[in-house]
């Protein structure tokens, strides 16, 4: 037993001191990727906390506030029409309870008046404009603008669409996938390899393990694009459990596991973007980017350029005495 350990301790002493040695440097062992287009705001539903989300109102309300990117999700109407909405199902979005695919393109409602922000529970979006809008209209309108095209549902021909309107606004290279689900998330890439990809929950917690395993400086990281909820916002703006203590249980596990400097900059010096979402107050845009973080996904847009711009003011001189 004692020769066995003379044997393992210290191999496994190398092996933990080469980990962090590439994890701290791993262009040695990796090609440095730069971003094209690097992201400090992102607009979560085209920026829903300000204006109706998916509208074109809350877009190029967006755009004023110079966001960097936008968050959109799809769903395909019977038509055969790519449109921005986030659930299938109506009737949170607009009351009429059916679903978007029952529907003509030309058949859908108009959004509420109002609508509760997902991320700032008990607080409500307004807007003059209530009309759901085809992806093909955010592409015309805002042709280079980067934009995080999500889908929920294994739909073929809703993926497929996708894929072509990116290729004929030629725009694949700053249009990105992004699923929740391994399954989708290949079809997505069989459908166009040319967009980039954001990490599904599965490729996640595959990181995470790699990481604590001291493995990840070793492989390979195809993604660009690493979205993450704040740990720090469950059980106050983010309630992923109906019980009370499953969310104060789950944001005291997550915190410890997910709120790693080291495994943050290794994904950004491997090229890979890293936001946190969707934080809605300046205290949690603090946490994220002291975090390391390479942006923020957000639904008030507003706010979060008020806050990097405070961040970007030069300080003013000392005055001698």
């Amino acid at each position: 037993m004692i020769p066995i350990l003379y044997l393992v301790l210290p191999t496994l002493g190398i092996y933990i001191m080469l980990s962090i040695f590439f994890l701290r440097r791993p262009h040695l062992l990796h090609t440095a990727w730069a971003p094209t287009f690097p992201i400090c705001l992102a607009a979560h539903r085209g920026g829903s906390g300000e204006r109706l989300e998916n509208t074109m109102e809350a877009i190029k309300n967006s755009m004023a506030q110079r966001a960097d990117i936008l968050e959109l999700d799809c769903q395909l109407t019977r038509d055969g029409v790519v449109v921005v909405s986030h659930d299938k199902n109506l009737s949170r979005q607009s009351g009429l309870n059916k679903d978007v695919d029952s529907l003509d393109f030309k058949e859908l409602p108009l959004y509420k008046e109002e609508l509760e922000i997902y991320f700032s529970p008990g607080h409500f979006a307004h807007g003059s404009d209530r009309h759901m809008i085809r992806l093909e209209d955010v592409f015309q309108k805002f042709p280079r603008m980067p934009t995080i095209v999500e889908i929920k549902e294994k739909n073929e021909e809703l993926i497929h669409k996708v894929a072509n309107l990116a290729r004929s606004f030629d725009r694949s290279e700053i249009t990105i996938w992004a699923s929740e689900k391994n399954s989708i998330m290949k079809k997505c890439k069989a459908a166009n390899p040319e967009m980039p990809t954001a990490f599904t929950i599965l490729r996640s917690i595959w990181i995470l393990l790699l990481y604590y395993l001291g493995l990840l400086p070793f492989v390979s990281i195809p993604e660009k694009f690493f979205f993450c909820f704040l740990p720090t916002i469950i059980n106050r703006t983010y309630f992923p459990f109906p019980c009370g203590w499953m969310n104060q249980l789950s944001a005291v596990v997550t915190k410890w596991i997910i709120m790693r400097k080291s495994l943050i900059q290794h994904l950004r010096d491997r090229g890979v973007q890293v936001l946190f979402w969707c934080l809605n107050e300046e205290s949690d845009f603090e946490v994220a980017f002291n975090l390391g973080a390479s942006g923020v996904m957000t639904d008030f847009p507003t706010a979060l350029r008020h806050y990097l711009d405070k961040k970007e003011e030069p300080r003013a001189p000392a005055s001698s005495t």
